[in-house]
């Protein structure tokens, strides 16, 4: 038998691949994944470039996997805004939601005709000016969503929602009990970071350098696929002395060198990120680090960003809601996904 038609599939679409999870239950426990390589072009900087190219391979990883055509599809890009903002204490959702239109646009950098805006209520707060609604506002571009849709149909697949990947991070990776300030950072086709307190976003940033541009300057350095670019990042890490290293030291060296790069600048954009956050009036300090992505799958890859960050690095990984869940996939290139596969975490 097939999938059931409710089910809805978390779809991560990233520069150099995309990933498919179906999941169960709160904890976002993977029961069923997919993984298809993206031709360097396809999606750039986190946003749709060649429609048709992805709608087919799109088409295909469905149909090879016989997965659900509901989709629940994640957004991450440089032009996509989050912010905080204080309303009157309302209580009545159209009544938000009509104050959260009316205040946009002093908030949105972008004219509203061109922009799909979302809205999340975090509750009232008490602030000097008394008691406020407050709300996070997303916006982003209409024709960036719009080219994300259209591959999406072509490929025969029913959009169930659009998701800042910022808090399907934060969904599947959250741990029950958790209430100080987290660090989320998930470095795959580009760095997505998310500070978290509790279950609630309270700054994101796309970073548009991950470890897909890192593999393909090796790749280009080198003559190398970017298949097998990976390979080599995966083989040489950071933990072992070059010279103990199995294969051609040229390629060795050179990996090490684009990895050692790679985290140096990976690792000063969080901890920047991090520094203007706690500028900001009631950021309370990083308690945790959670590091996701392909990225985890490189030997010291953690280790090494959390020397550059300055503070301690956990690995977030997704569990398998059954034996094979992951289909042999990297662990690390399902959060996302499966935190899109589902709608709510718990506190």
């Amino acid at each position: 038998m097939g999938p059931s038609t409710k089910t809805v599939v978390g779809l991560d679409i990233e520069p150099g691949y995309v990933a498919a999870v179906q999941a169960a239950g709160e904890r976002a426990a993977v029961e069923r994944a997919a993984f298809a390589p993206l031709a360097p072009g396809v999606v750039r900087d986190g946003e749709v470039v060649d429609v048709e190219t992805l709608a087919g391979v799109l088409k295909t990883l469905f149909a090879e996997h016989k997965l659900a055509r509901r989709v629940r599809i994640g957004v991450a890009n440089q032009r996509i805004v989050m912010r905080t903002i204080d309303l009157p204490p309302l209580t009545n959702p159209k009544e938000i939601a009509s104050a959260v239109e009316f205040q946009a646009q002093e908030h949105i950098p972008m004219p509203l005709e061109q922009a799909v805006l979302e809205h999340q209520v975090l509750g009232q707060v008490d602030t000097p000016d008394g008691a406020r609604t407050r709300v996070v506002l997303v916006a982003a571009r209409r024709d960036m969503i719009d080219r994300l849709l259209e591959a999406t149909q072509r490929a025969g697949l029913r959009a169930q929602g659009i998701d800042l990947s910022a808090f399907a991070l934060i969904r599947a990776l959250h741990q029950p009990g958790a209430s100080g300030t987290t660090v989320y950072v998930n470095v795959g086709g580009i760095t997505n970071l998310a500070i978290a307190v509790g279950t609630t976003c309270v700054f994101t940033r796309v970073i548009p350098y991950g470890l897909e541009s890192v593999a393909g300057e090796l790749a280009e350095r080198r003559g190398l696929t970017l298949e097998h670019a990976h390979g080599w990042l995966k083989h040489v890490g950071m933990l072992a002395p070059v010279e103990d290293l199995e294969g051609d030291s040229e390629i060795v060296l050179e990996a090490r060198h684009v990895l050692t790069e790679g985290v140096r600048r990976i690792g000063d954009e969080v901890r920047n990120s991090i520094d203007f956050h706690m500028m900001q009036d009631g950021s309370g300090p990083a308690e945790r680090v959670v590091l996701s992505g392909p990225a985890v799958a490189v030997p010291g890859f953690s280790e090494q960003i959390g020397v550059q960050i300055g503070l301690d690095v956990e690995v977030g990984l997704v569990t398998e809601a059954k034996a094979g869940g992951f289909a042999g996939i990297d662990a690390g290139r399902l959060a996302v996904a499966a935190g899109l596969a589902v709608e709510e975490v718990a506190a």
